[in-house]
């Protein structure tokens, strides 16, 4: 009935809970078998529209080229696909990102419900490689109410396309040889298809994405701060892994920590 009118995430979590309330049974010694067990792939694939984004291969050398952007335009920009990468929120939530939001000392970034997609307060866990570059920021925005401000207008935040012009003047751009298209909102089907394969949780994920259900129960369920400690752990070892790859395309060994930074 639920997979009927359509709400496939909702069947996806009630197929988890039921195969949960089985397996407990079946513990216990009430039943044979788990009845839940092989249901999953009777449920219908969730049909959405991808936006062009990074296979995980080409993390490395994507990575490699971002570091040397500097040579080809803004560091405020470059900063921006840098902040993208590793907090994976989408870009209208990053270019009118504000300080006031940030709590460095508690490590989280607390984005306010008015200015999210599903109108739900958002919290995004700040990794070790997130507060630092949340300091190289303030050396150029910290003056001022956004964190990345338009460069002609200081009260605006960055221009939509901003941050895709200067992926594309990296060759990504569906034109370029062995470079795949890449936009700014697709690291975010690239962060969710690699921490789905990483064996992450995959409400932990769904939450951190800030994807709620607009049926008022389900959201209650979807409290903003659900699996919070297990997501931090999550976006440290997200940000660790893009330190990895990056160390990769540029052939050096990793310093955790030091993504977005010249490494010697």
């Amino acid at each position: 009935k639920i997979e009927s009118r359509d709400a496939l995430v909702v069947a996806q979590r009630v197929l988890q809970a039921v195969r949960s309330v089985f397996a407990y049974a079946l513990k216990l010694g009430q039943i044979e078998n788990n009845p839940a067990s092989d249901l999953s792939s009777v449920l219908k694939a969730r049909k959405t529209k991808h936006r062009d984004s990074l296979p995980r291969e080409e993390l490395p050398g994507f990575l490699r080229d971002l570091s040397n952007y500097e040579e080809r335009g803004r560091t405020l920009t470059k900063l921006a696909i840098e902040f993208l990468l590793l907090t994976f929120v989408r870009a209208k939530e990053l270019r009118l990102a504000r300080w006031s939001e940030f709590d460095l000392e508690g490590k989280l970034w607390r984005l306010p419900a008015e200015r999210m997609k599903m109108k739900t307060e958002h919290l995004v866990p700040l990794s070790r490689q997130m507060l630092g570059l949340l300091e190289q920021l303030k050396e150029i925005s910290g003056g001022y109410e956004l964190v990345f401000p338009s460069e002609r207008k200081r009260d605006d935040g960055m221009s939509d396309n901003t941050m895709r012009r200067a992926i594309f003047k990296m060759g990504y751009d569906g034109k370029t040889p062995g470079k795949s298209k890449a936009v700014p909102h697709g690291f975010r089907n690239t962060a969710c298809s690699i921490l789905n394969e990483s064996n992450f949780n995959p409400d932990a994920i769904e939450r951190q994405l800030s994807h709620v259900e607009r049926n008022g129960v389900r959201a209650a369920y979807t409290h903003h701060a659900r699996y919070l400690e297990e997501r931090a752990n999550m976006m440290q070892w997200w940000a660790d892994f893009l330190d990895q790859q990056r160390a990769i395309g540029i052939g050096s060994n990793v310093i955790a920590g030091n993504f977005g930074k010249p490494m010697s």
